[in-house]
């Protein structure tokens, strides 16, 4: 593989990543601030101002990684796995709560099908 391919290969998964990052982010901290009184329009502008900077990121991710990859699941067990991966660690980082029993098996679940989908 040429290295310039394997570097925009790597740019969209990066891409896919924090795009997915950056959306979670904001939803979690909107509600985090909200339910400690904050400012309701406020909060929502600016966490709308950070998920249209991560769905741009994840539009480019989605588009270079299709047009380098040319297989869409690849890069949507990408988009999973990041959201698999980023979700529960801010949540917990935010909130301090556990997952129920429930949430934590969905969220193994979750995990297994997303290397599913990469690695078989």
């Amino acid at each position: 593989m040429p290295i310039d391919n394997m570097y925009t290969r790597l740019a969209a998964v990066l891409l896919v990543f924090f795009g997915e990052a950056f959306s979670i982010a904001a939803e979690l901290v909107a509600a985090k601030r909200i339910g400690m009184g904050g400012n309701y329009p406020h909060i929502f502008i600016l966490a709308t101002i950070v998920v249209i900077f991560g769905g741009a990121m994840l539009i480019a991710g989605y588009m270079l990684g299709y047009l380098y990859l040319k297989n869409i699941w690849i890069i949507a067990a990408i988009s999973v796995g990041s959201i698999l991966i980023v979700e529960p660690i801010v949540a917990y980082a935010l909130f301090r709560q556990m997952p129920t029993l429930g949430a934590g098996i969905g969220l193994v679940l979750g995990v297994l099908g997303t290397l599913a989908a990469l690695f078989l």
